[in-house]
């Protein structure tokens, strides 16, 4: 018995084409190794002439293309029809679809979202919620890091499905600030006080033109909009500082900037609460303060 067994497992090894095998292995070895090459000499020499969503495309597509030709090589070599071969990658496409209909919804969608090109690699987008810097677009997800450096995967099939806001589209955007004035106070006064402060700011800029307008009435002040427009990558910047530079230029001109009073009425006429003050003696022993019992 055990001799049939050696037999038998000498008649398989030497059924084996080692030398065919080797070949195989040693073409897609050198297929990934060129592939990488390849993958990395595209993606310097179009760093300075594209934008890294264009450069990152094409990359993985050089990379992918040597790897299938090379592998379709070592194949060949190892002696498997090209035509089994496709046969069975079409049949096990088909059942690994049926079987993760996610996976290939996320692909597809993928797909559309690299042809529609809503958004590219470095772009700040806003989508399911969340607000981040596009670092990734693959076939199943898109990867985003936020403002406060967290990693989000955000599949394809949901930004197809939602709404997405892409902040870095236009190279400048419109920034609004609320201002609330007493009632008493010139309203075009303030609103030159706001042009010429916009006119000085270093990030406003002057084209488009910033203008002030009277948004409404409110239970304590006059609410005036004054908007004004800065490069997008210093929008956050610029509303501090114009932040601050309006609440030093009102206190600066005397411009009252109102607050909510809360007044209490005690009596049916008004009358101001009576206080009376007592002695610490005069106080009955349940009213001591706590500090006075324990000495």
């Amino acid at each position: 018995m055990l001799d049939q067994l050696k037999h038998m497992a000498a008649s398989v090894v030497d059924g084996i084409a080692w030398g065919q095998w080797f070949s195989s292995l040693f073409l897609f070895g050198l297929g990934l190794l060129l592939a990488t090459f390849a993958a990395r000499s595209v993606s310097r020499f179009m760093a300075k002439r594209a934008s890294r969503h264009h450069t990152v495309m094409l990359k993985r597509l050089v990379f992918y293309v040597i790897v299938v030709i090379f592998a379709v090589a070592a194949l060949r070599e190892a002696g498997f029809s090209l035509d089994v071969v496709l046969g069975a990658a079409g049949i096990l496409t088909v059942a690994i679809g049926f079987a993760s209909q996610t996976s290939a919804s996320n692909m597809i969608s993928g797909l559309f979202l690299l042809v529609e090109k809503p958004f590219e690699i470095g772009d700040v987008i806003e989508a399911d919620a969340t607000i981040g810097e596009v670092v990734s677009i693959d076939m199943l997800s898109v990867k985003l890091r936020t403002p406060d450096n967290l990693y989000v995967r955000i599949p394809n099939e949901t930004l197809i499905k939602t709404k997405v806001v892409n902040r870095f589209r236009f190279p400048i955007r419109r920034l609004d600030l609320t201002v609330g004035i007493a009632y008493a106070e010139d309203v075009e006064r303030v609103e030159k006080l706001l042009l010429a402060l916009a006119e000085k700011h270093p990030t406003c800029l002057k084209e488009p033109n910033p203008f002030v307008l009277v948004t409404g009435f409110g239970q304590s002040s006059v609410d005036v909009q004054f908007s004004f427009w800065v490069p997008r990558e210093k929008l956050e910047a610029s509303r501090s500082s114009m932040m601050i530079a309006v609440k030093k230029m009102l206190d600066r001109e005397k411009v009252e900037i109102p607050f909510p009073h809360t007044s209490i009425y005690a009596g049916s006429h008004s009358e101001p609460f009576r206080v009376q003050l007592m002695a610490p003696q005069n106080l009955p022993d349940k009213e001591q303060p706590d500090v006075q019992k324990d000495s």
